[in-house]
Protein backbone atom coordinates (compact mmCIF):
# COMPACT_ATOMS: atom_id res chain seq x y z
CA UNK A 1 0.00 0.00 0.00
CA UNK A 2 2.50 2.63 0.63
CA UNK A 3 4.12 1.76 -2.90
CA UNK A 4 0.76 2.69 -4.37
CA UNK A 5 0.01 5.72 -2.27
CA UNK A 6 3.78 7.08 -3.04
CA UNK A 7 2.90 6.09 -7.17
CA UNK A 8 -0.73 7.77 -6.51
CA UNK A 9 1.08 11.17 -5.33
CA UNK A 10 3.54 11.37 -8.16
CA UNK A 11 0.38 10.89 -10.43
CA UNK A 12 -0.41 13.93 -8.73
CA UNK A 13 2.23 16.41 -9.44
CA UNK A 14 2.59 14.75 -12.76
CA UNK A 15 -1.05 16.33 -13.49
CA UNK A 16 0.10 19.35 -12.75
CA UNK A 17 3.04 18.97 -15.04
CA UNK A 18 0.92 18.15 -17.85
CA UNK A 19 -1.79 20.32 -17.32
CA UNK A 20 -0.79 21.91 -20.89
CA UNK A 21 -1.29 18.41 -22.68
CA UNK A 22 -4.14 16.90 -21.25
CA UNK A 23 -6.18 19.98 -20.56
CA UNK A 24 -7.69 19.45 -17.50
CA UNK A 25 -7.23 21.91 -15.07
CA UNK A 26 -4.72 21.28 -11.92
CA UNK A 27 -7.16 22.07 -8.67
CA UNK A 28 -8.95 19.61 -10.09
CA UNK A 29 -6.55 16.54 -10.50
CA UNK A 30 -4.43 17.53 -7.47
CA UNK A 31 -8.02 17.57 -5.24
CA UNK A 32 -8.57 14.02 -7.14
CA UNK A 33 -5.58 12.39 -6.12
CA UNK A 34 -4.66 14.48 -2.56
CA UNK A 35 -8.11 13.06 -1.32
CA UNK A 36 -7.67 9.36 -3.28
CA UNK A 37 -4.72 8.87 -1.30
CA UNK A 38 -6.09 9.81 2.28
CA UNK A 39 -9.57 7.36 1.26
CA UNK A 40 -6.62 4.62 0.94
CA UNK A 41 -4.67 5.56 3.73
CA UNK A 42 -7.98 4.77 5.73
CA UNK A 43 -9.15 1.92 4.11
CA UNK A 44 -5.80 0.19 4.30
CA UNK A 45 -3.24 1.83 6.51
CA UNK A 46 0.27 1.17 5.91
CA UNK A 47 2.19 -0.16 9.15
CA UNK A 48 -0.90 -1.68 11.15
CA UNK A 49 -1.85 2.18 11.70
CA UNK A 50 -5.33 1.79 13.99
CA UNK A 51 -8.25 4.17 13.83
CA UNK A 52 -7.09 6.88 16.21
CA UNK A 53 -3.53 7.40 14.97
CA UNK A 54 -4.85 7.33 11.55
CA UNK A 55 -7.14 10.44 12.50
CA UNK A 56 -4.52 12.20 14.34
CA UNK A 57 -2.47 11.90 11.11
CA UNK A 58 -5.50 13.42 9.40
CA UNK A 59 -6.51 15.70 11.52
CA UNK A 60 -2.86 17.42 11.89
CA UNK A 61 -3.20 17.45 8.07
CA UNK A 62 -6.00 19.29 7.67
CA UNK A 63 -5.34 21.81 10.64
CA UNK A 64 -2.66 23.11 8.61
CA UNK A 65 -4.44 22.90 5.56
CA UNK A 66 -7.14 25.36 7.23
CA UNK A 67 -4.80 27.42 8.78
CA UNK A 68 -2.84 28.27 5.21
CA UNK A 69 -6.62 27.80 3.96
CA UNK A 70 -8.04 30.95 5.65
CA UNK A 71 -5.53 33.18 6.08
CA UNK A 72 -5.09 32.94 1.89
CA UNK A 73 -8.62 34.16 1.70
CA UNK A 74 -8.37 37.20 4.05
CA UNK A 75 -5.13 38.35 2.55
CA UNK A 76 -7.14 37.66 -0.97
CA UNK A 77 -10.49 39.33 0.08
CA UNK A 78 -8.70 42.53 1.61
CA UNK A 79 -6.39 42.69 -2.17
CA UNK A 80 -9.97 42.41 -3.72
CA UNK A 81 -11.35 44.80 -2.54
CA UNK A 82 -8.34 47.45 -3.11
CA UNK A 83 -8.01 46.37 -6.31
CA UNK A 84 -11.62 46.46 -7.44
CA UNK A 85 -11.27 50.29 -5.92
CA UNK A 86 -8.02 51.21 -7.90
CA UNK A 87 -6.20 51.75 -4.45
CA UNK A 88 -3.20 50.01 -5.84
CA UNK A 89 -3.24 50.66 -9.32
CA UNK A 90 -3.55 54.17 -8.31
CA UNK A 91 -0.47 54.14 -6.30
CA UNK A 92 1.55 52.25 -8.43
CA UNK A 93 0.61 55.09 -10.86
CA UNK A 94 1.92 58.22 -8.70
CA UNK A 95 5.29 56.46 -7.93
CA UNK A 96 6.26 54.92 -11.33
CA UNK A 97 8.11 57.82 -13.29
CA UNK A 98 5.96 58.47 -16.81
CA UNK A 99 8.53 56.31 -18.66
CA UNK A 100 10.54 53.12 -17.30
CA UNK A 101 12.28 50.59 -19.39
CA UNK A 102 11.76 47.18 -18.47
CA UNK A 103 15.04 46.33 -17.48
CA UNK A 104 14.76 48.85 -14.66
CA UNK A 105 11.48 47.86 -13.82
CA UNK A 106 12.62 43.78 -13.21
CA UNK A 107 15.57 45.40 -10.76
CA UNK A 108 12.61 47.57 -8.96
CA UNK A 109 10.09 44.30 -8.96
CA UNK A 110 12.77 42.23 -7.50
CA UNK A 111 13.61 44.91 -4.82
CA UNK A 112 10.22 45.79 -3.71
CA UNK A 113 9.45 41.93 -3.80
CA UNK A 114 12.29 41.44 -1.21
CA UNK A 115 11.49 44.45 0.94
CA UNK A 116 7.93 43.66 1.19
CA UNK A 117 8.30 39.92 1.91
CA UNK A 118 10.45 40.71 5.22
CA UNK A 119 7.25 42.64 6.19
CA UNK A 120 4.39 41.06 4.96
CA UNK A 121 4.26 37.10 4.53
CA UNK A 122 4.86 35.08 1.16
CA UNK A 123 1.54 35.12 0.13
CA UNK A 124 0.23 38.78 0.44
CA UNK A 125 3.65 39.58 -1.03
CA UNK A 126 2.81 37.39 -3.99
CA UNK A 127 -0.99 38.84 -4.39
CA UNK A 128 0.12 42.59 -4.07
CA UNK A 129 3.43 42.05 -7.14
CA UNK A 130 0.98 39.72 -9.24
CA UNK A 131 -1.69 42.50 -8.71
CA UNK A 132 0.43 45.33 -9.77
CA UNK A 133 2.00 43.57 -12.98
CA UNK A 134 -1.25 42.82 -13.87
CA UNK A 135 -2.15 46.47 -13.92
CA UNK A 136 0.87 47.17 -16.39
CA UNK A 137 -0.63 45.61 -18.99
CA UNK A 138 2.99 43.44 -20.06
CA UNK A 139 2.75 40.76 -22.51
CA UNK A 140 2.19 37.12 -21.85
CA UNK A 141 5.92 36.43 -22.15
CA UNK A 142 7.24 39.11 -20.24
CA UNK A 143 5.04 39.24 -17.45
CA UNK A 144 6.01 35.62 -16.85
CA UNK A 145 10.05 36.50 -16.21
CA UNK A 146 8.69 39.46 -13.83
CA UNK A 147 6.01 37.21 -11.91
CA UNK A 148 9.31 34.28 -11.88
CA UNK A 149 11.77 36.89 -10.28
CA UNK A 150 8.18 37.74 -7.60
CA UNK A 151 8.44 34.04 -6.49
CA UNK A 152 12.50 33.93 -6.00
CA UNK A 153 12.30 37.41 -4.35
CA UNK A 154 9.69 36.79 -1.72
CA UNK A 155 11.30 33.64 -0.77
CA UNK A 156 14.44 35.48 -0.77
CA UNK A 157 13.08 38.17 0.92
CA UNK A 158 11.81 36.22 4.36
CA UNK A 159 14.56 33.74 4.67
CA UNK A 160 16.92 36.04 6.84
CA UNK A 161 14.42 37.15 9.19
CA UNK A 162 12.48 34.90 11.97
CA UNK A 163 8.86 36.88 10.91
CA UNK A 164 9.82 36.36 7.51
CA UNK A 165 9.95 32.54 6.77
CA UNK A 166 8.87 29.52 9.40
CA UNK A 167 11.74 27.33 8.56
CA UNK A 168 14.09 30.72 9.93
CA UNK A 169 11.74 30.82 13.06
CA UNK A 170 12.10 26.87 13.78
CA UNK A 171 16.17 26.91 12.91
CA UNK A 172 16.24 29.92 15.49
CA UNK A 173 13.79 28.39 18.01
CA UNK A 174 16.23 25.18 17.87
CA UNK A 175 19.08 27.37 19.30
CA UNK A 176 20.98 27.15 16.08
CA UNK A 177 21.42 30.60 14.74
CA UNK A 178 20.85 33.99 16.67
CA UNK A 179 19.53 37.25 15.45
CA UNK A 180 22.16 38.51 14.70
CA UNK A 181 24.07 35.48 12.67
CA UNK A 182 20.64 35.60 10.61
CA UNK A 183 20.83 39.10 9.39
CA UNK A 184 23.50 38.09 7.70
CA UNK A 185 21.66 36.97 5.29
CA UNK A 186 19.97 39.43 3.98
CA UNK A 187 23.01 40.73 1.93
CA UNK A 188 23.62 37.23 0.03
CA UNK A 189 19.74 36.63 -0.92
CA UNK A 190 19.46 40.36 -2.23
CA UNK A 191 22.40 39.88 -4.58
CA UNK A 192 20.82 36.34 -5.84
CA UNK A 193 17.70 38.21 -6.24
CA UNK A 194 19.63 41.08 -8.57
CA UNK A 195 21.14 38.24 -9.82
CA UNK A 196 18.29 36.45 -11.18
CA UNK A 197 16.46 39.97 -12.60
CA UNK A 198 19.54 40.86 -14.46
CA UNK A 199 19.70 36.97 -16.11
CA UNK A 200 15.68 38.03 -16.90
CA UNK A 201 16.35 40.99 -18.34
CA UNK A 202 18.74 40.52 -20.54
CA UNK A 203 16.55 40.27 -23.48
CA UNK A 204 14.40 43.23 -22.64
CA UNK A 205 14.86 45.90 -24.19
CA UNK A 206 11.70 47.98 -25.00
CA UNK A 207 10.57 50.80 -22.69
CA UNK A 208 7.18 51.26 -20.80
CA UNK A 209 5.33 54.48 -20.81
CA UNK A 210 2.65 55.33 -18.11
CA UNK A 211 -0.08 58.23 -18.74
CA UNK A 212 -0.11 59.97 -15.12
CA UNK A 213 -3.64 60.10 -14.11
CA UNK A 214 -5.07 61.93 -10.79
CA UNK A 215 -6.19 59.20 -8.10
CA UNK A 216 -9.47 57.87 -8.49
CA UNK A 217 -9.74 56.64 -4.83
CA UNK A 218 -11.74 57.91 -2.12
CA UNK A 219 -11.12 58.86 1.34
CA UNK A 220 -12.32 55.59 2.93
CA UNK A 221 -10.39 53.30 0.34
CA UNK A 222 -7.38 54.76 1.43
CA UNK A 223 -8.80 54.09 5.06
CA UNK A 224 -9.20 50.40 4.06
CA UNK A 225 -5.35 50.38 2.67
CA UNK A 226 -4.02 51.67 5.93
CA UNK A 227 -6.11 48.99 7.18
CA UNK A 228 -4.69 46.52 5.25
CA UNK A 229 -0.92 48.23 5.98
CA UNK A 230 -1.99 47.68 10.15
CA UNK A 231 -3.24 44.12 9.70
CA UNK A 232 -0.03 42.81 8.05
CA UNK A 233 2.24 44.90 10.71
CA UNK A 234 -0.45 43.70 13.18
CA UNK A 235 0.11 40.33 12.44
CA UNK A 236 4.08 40.47 13.01
CA UNK A 237 3.85 42.58 15.89
CA UNK A 238 1.04 40.31 17.66
CA UNK A 239 2.87 36.93 16.44
CA UNK A 240 6.71 37.93 18.19
CA UNK A 241 5.50 39.63 21.14
CA UNK A 242 2.00 37.53 22.07
CA UNK A 243 2.59 34.62 19.90
CA UNK A 244 -1.09 34.99 17.77
CA UNK A 245 -1.60 33.11 14.81
CA UNK A 246 -0.93 34.83 11.48
CA UNK A 247 -4.09 33.62 10.49
CA UNK A 248 -6.51 34.64 13.78
CA UNK A 249 -4.87 38.56 13.03
CA UNK A 250 -5.70 38.56 9.57
CA UNK A 251 -8.63 37.11 10.27
CA UNK A 252 -9.61 40.14 12.59
CA UNK A 253 -8.07 42.30 10.56
CA UNK A 254 -10.68 41.22 7.48
CA UNK A 255 -13.21 41.39 10.34
CA UNK A 256 -12.23 45.32 10.76
CA UNK A 257 -12.92 45.70 7.21
CA UNK A 258 -16.05 44.45 7.40
CA UNK A 259 -17.16 46.86 10.06
CA UNK A 260 -15.48 49.64 9.11
CA UNK A 261 -16.87 49.35 5.25
CA UNK A 262 -20.19 48.88 7.04
CA UNK A 263 -20.07 52.26 8.93
CA UNK A 264 -18.68 54.33 5.74
CA UNK A 265 -21.09 53.17 3.34
CA UNK A 266 -23.79 50.53 4.09
CA UNK A 267 -25.00 50.48 0.87
CA UNK A 268 -21.15 48.58 -0.35
CA UNK A 269 -21.90 44.80 -0.63
CA UNK A 270 -18.71 44.09 1.33
CA UNK A 271 -19.40 40.26 1.72
CA UNK A 272 -19.37 40.13 -2.15
CA UNK A 273 -15.83 40.48 -1.98
CA UNK A 274 -15.51 37.03 -0.42
CA UNK A 275 -16.98 35.52 -3.40
CA UNK A 276 -14.28 37.22 -6.02
CA UNK A 277 -11.71 35.05 -4.19
CA UNK A 278 -10.30 32.57 -6.81
CA UNK A 279 -11.76 29.01 -5.24
CA UNK A 280 -9.79 27.44 -7.44
CA UNK A 281 -6.56 28.72 -5.91
CA UNK A 282 -7.64 27.54 -2.88
CA UNK A 283 -8.65 24.05 -4.01
CA UNK A 284 -5.07 23.63 -5.69
CA UNK A 285 -3.65 24.29 -2.47
CA UNK A 286 -5.43 22.11 -1.11
CA UNK A 287 -4.49 19.47 -3.04
CA UNK A 288 -1.15 20.25 -3.14
CA UNK A 289 -0.92 19.85 0.87
CA UNK A 290 -2.78 16.71 0.95
CA UNK A 291 -0.26 15.10 -1.29
CA UNK A 292 2.29 16.72 0.71
CA UNK A 293 0.85 15.64 3.91
CA UNK A 294 1.30 11.95 2.91
CA UNK A 295 4.55 11.66 1.88
CA UNK A 296 5.15 12.75 5.69
CA UNK A 297 3.24 10.35 7.19
CA UNK A 298 4.83 7.52 4.62
CA UNK A 299 7.96 8.80 6.34
CA UNK A 300 9.68 9.73 3.00
CA UNK A 301 11.26 12.77 5.10
CA UNK A 302 12.72 10.22 7.19
CA UNK A 303 15.56 9.46 4.89
CA UNK A 304 16.73 12.98 4.30
CA UNK A 305 19.11 13.11 7.52
CA UNK A 306 20.94 9.95 6.09
CA UNK A 307 22.28 12.74 2.74
CA UNK A 308 24.17 13.95 6.30
CA UNK A 309 26.00 10.39 6.28
CA UNK A 310 27.04 9.93 2.42
CA UNK A 311 27.92 14.24 1.97
CA UNK A 312 29.52 16.96 4.09
CA UNK A 313 27.13 19.53 5.54
CA UNK A 314 27.49 22.41 2.82
CA UNK A 315 26.98 20.49 0.04
CA UNK A 316 24.16 18.08 1.56
CA UNK A 317 22.39 21.39 2.68
CA UNK A 318 22.78 22.46 -1.17
CA UNK A 319 21.14 19.69 -2.28
CA UNK A 320 18.45 19.88 0.56
CA UNK A 321 17.51 23.14 -0.60
CA UNK A 322 17.25 21.90 -4.01
CA UNK A 323 15.02 19.04 -2.64
CA UNK A 324 12.85 21.74 -1.12
CA UNK A 325 11.05 22.29 -4.26
CA UNK A 326 9.60 19.17 -4.47
CA UNK A 327 9.12 18.43 -0.78
CA UNK A 328 7.44 20.96 2.13
CA UNK A 329 10.38 22.71 3.51
CA UNK A 330 8.71 22.80 6.87
CA UNK A 331 8.33 19.42 8.04
CA UNK A 332 11.71 18.85 5.83
CA UNK A 333 13.31 21.03 8.22
CA UNK A 334 11.37 19.74 10.93
CA UNK A 335 12.87 16.10 10.40
CA UNK A 336 16.11 17.95 10.13
CA UNK A 337 16.59 19.26 13.49
CA UNK A 338 14.62 16.05 15.02
CA UNK A 339 17.88 14.15 13.43
CA UNK A 340 20.38 15.46 16.00
CA UNK A 341 22.44 16.54 12.87
CA UNK A 342 26.09 18.52 14.29
CA UNK A 343 26.76 21.58 12.24
CA UNK A 344 28.83 24.31 12.59
CA UNK A 345 26.90 27.96 12.56
CA UNK A 346 27.83 28.60 9.19
CA UNK A 347 26.55 25.35 8.27
CA UNK A 348 23.03 26.14 9.73
CA UNK A 349 23.10 29.70 8.31
CA UNK A 350 23.62 28.26 4.87
CA UNK A 351 20.80 25.75 5.75
CA UNK A 352 18.59 28.44 6.57
CA UNK A 353 18.91 29.84 3.19
CA UNK A 354 18.46 26.99 1.32
CA UNK A 355 15.42 25.82 2.58
CA UNK A 356 14.07 28.98 2.89
CA UNK A 357 14.82 29.96 -1.15
CA UNK A 358 15.52 26.55 -2.64
CA UNK A 359 11.52 26.04 -2.92
CA UNK A 360 11.65 29.06 -5.94
CA UNK A 361 13.37 26.34 -8.17
CA UNK A 362 10.36 25.08 -9.07
CA UNK A 363 7.04 26.66 -9.35
CA UNK A 364 4.66 24.19 -6.84
CA UNK A 365 7.61 24.35 -4.37
CA UNK A 366 6.57 27.17 -2.35
CA UNK A 367 3.22 28.97 -1.17
CA UNK A 368 4.28 32.21 -3.41
CA UNK A 369 4.33 29.65 -6.75
CA UNK A 370 1.43 28.50 -6.24
CA UNK A 371 -0.04 31.45 -5.43
CA UNK A 372 1.46 33.01 -9.21
CA UNK A 373 0.29 29.94 -10.77
CA UNK A 374 -3.24 30.16 -9.70
CA UNK A 375 -3.44 33.52 -10.76
CA UNK A 376 -1.66 33.53 -14.15
CA UNK A 377 -3.20 31.14 -16.49
CA UNK A 378 -0.09 31.77 -18.65
CA UNK A 379 2.10 30.40 -15.42
CA UNK A 380 2.10 27.11 -16.14
CA UNK A 381 4.71 24.31 -14.39
CA UNK A 382 6.72 23.86 -17.98
CA UNK A 383 6.68 27.43 -18.52
CA UNK A 384 8.30 28.14 -15.30
CA UNK A 385 10.57 25.57 -15.63
CA UNK A 386 12.31 27.03 -19.05
CA UNK A 387 13.71 29.17 -16.38
CA UNK A 388 15.05 26.81 -14.09
CA UNK A 389 18.65 27.87 -15.14
CA UNK A 390 18.37 31.12 -13.95
CA UNK A 391 17.11 29.62 -10.82
CA UNK A 392 19.61 27.73 -10.28
CA UNK A 393 22.07 30.25 -11.21
CA UNK A 394 20.86 32.69 -8.54
CA UNK A 395 20.30 29.61 -5.86
CA UNK A 396 24.44 29.07 -6.44
CA UNK A 397 25.15 32.78 -6.21
CA UNK A 398 23.01 33.25 -3.01
CA UNK A 399 24.39 29.28 -1.27
CA UNK A 400 28.08 30.82 -2.13
CA UNK A 401 26.97 34.17 -0.77
CA UNK A 402 26.09 32.46 2.69
CA UNK A 403 28.92 30.30 2.79
CA UNK A 404 31.74 33.61 2.29
CA UNK A 405 29.58 34.96 5.15
CA UNK A 406 30.03 32.29 7.07
CA UNK A 407 33.81 31.53 7.07
CA UNK A 408 34.21 35.43 8.12
CA UNK A 409 32.37 34.45 11.27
Amino acid sequence: MSVILLCLVALGFVSIVVEDIVHIDKAKTTLFFGSLVWVLFFIAPPGHLQGPELMHALNENLLDIATLWLFLMAAMTFVAYLSSKGLIDGIVNQLLPARLSERNLMMITGLFAFVFSSMADNVTCTLVCITVLLSLQLPADKLIRYVVLVVFATNAGGAALITGDVTTLMIFLAGKVAIPSLLLLILPALVAVFVLAWLLSRSLQGELSFSKQPPAFSRGDVIIGLLFLLTILGTIGGNVAFGIPPVLAFLFGLSLMFMVVQFMNRDEPILDYVRRVEFDTLLFFLGVLLLVGMLKELGVLAYFPQLYQCLPALPANFVVGLLSALFDNVPLTAALLKSGIDMSLPEWLSLTYAVGVGGSLLVIGSAAGVVAMSKIPQLTFVAYLRYSGYLLVAYGVGFAGVVAVGALL
